[in-house]
């Protein structure tokens, strides 16, 4: 069979549309960057610092293909006015207790839609002569179906009542309906892609950085952390602050002391482990404890000292009334 030589895009095509590729890798990754620190839910706020790397290469790369392509590196540039509209209202939950609304934008909105973009453009890439846009396209795929399964579960973990739905559903009707008005990220329309179909599997999110606020199954803990996570919730409950003081590295005692009392003071009935996030050799733990009186997230540092796991950082992140 004759391989055509002419592909579906034009040199000067393809440049257009890798910048405007490179106009949304860089503008999501400084939404999601500027998210990071308004955002209390640990598996959300490390979703998007991990996530935030990911788009800030996507963009290296589709900048360093304009010069193969006759065109200035590192160029971003948005379709047109109404895709620099969609890209603002996306933005804007900066208030507390949204992030269900970040999720929905990044995640059942524009990384769908780049995942499809990138798909179709992939399926009409030459292979002759466009084998660098296609590699570049391949990753970004890859990446990209990770990023909105991993975003999909955690998301779900947020929807947990009618109202918590109906709200992210109608967040995402605005979105789509401004992403149809501005053509999508090249402009030229919605009609042509095929929206991806990644269901929210927990199971692919258990080697990621971050775990869900809900586990499924058993957190993916060392056994000796495990073990010593669990005597640790229980001093608390018994109240033994002897036994919290020997869970402490030498290094955080002093620091520790007066937050453990006071920990002490208010009581904790039950306990349950919340969030899990493995950073390097450290692990950060989130545990949920509650009494009559409400309940106390305490958000700790783990690590090894001289063989056994012990608190190196810890404060109380979220309190409830009961």
């Amino acid at each position: 069979m004759v391989q055509r030589l002419a592909g579906h895009f034009s040199v000067e095509e393809s440049a257009k549309r890798i910048r405007h590729y490179r106009y949304a890798e860089e503008r999501m990754m400084r939404v999601m960057g500027g998210w990071i620190a308004l955002t209390p839910e640990l598996g959300s706020k490390l979703l998007f610092g991990r996530h935030v790397w990911d788009c800030a290469q996507h963009a290296d790369l589709w900048g360093k293909r304009l010069p193969e392509l006759r065109a200035t590196a590192q160029v971003s540039e948005p379709p047109n006015d109404a895709f620099v509209r969609f890209m603002d209202r996306l933005e804007s939950p900066e208030e507390f207790g949204r992030t269900a609304e970040r999720l929905v934008g990044i995640y059942r909105v524009l990384k769908p839609h780049l995942l499809a973009t990138y798909a179709h453009h992939l399926a009409h890439a030459n292979a002759v002569y466009e084998p660098p846009t296609r590699r570049i396209l391949v990753r970004t795929i890859e990446d990209e179906r990770r990023h909105v399964a991993v975003g999909l579960a955690i998301l779900a973990h947020h929807l947990t009542d009618d109202g918590a739905r109906r709200r992210a559903r109608e967040w995402e009707d605005r979105l789509q309906a401004l992403l149809a008005e501005a053509g999508g990220v090249t402009g030229e329309g919605l009609s042509h892609l095929a929206l991806p179909d990644i269901p929210a599997d927990a199971g692919d999110v258990a080697g990621d950085l971050v775990e869900l606020g809900k586990p499924v199954g058993r957190w993916p803990l060392p056994p000796d952390l495990e073990a010593a996570l669990e005597a640790h919730a229980l001093n608390l409950e018994r109240g033994d602050l002897a036994g919290l003081t020997e869970d402490l590295a030498p290094e955080f005692r002093a620091d520790g002391a007066g937050l453990y009392r006071s920990l002490l003071a208010a009581g904790a009935d039950r306990h349950a482990v919340v969030g899990v996030a493995k950073l390097g050799s450290h692990r950060q733990i989130k545990l949920r404890l509650e009494s009559r009186q409400g309940a106390l997230v305490l958000l700790s540092r783990w690590a090894q000292r001289d063989g056994r796991w012990q608190v190196v950082e810890a404060e109380a992140v979220r309190t409830e009334p009961a």
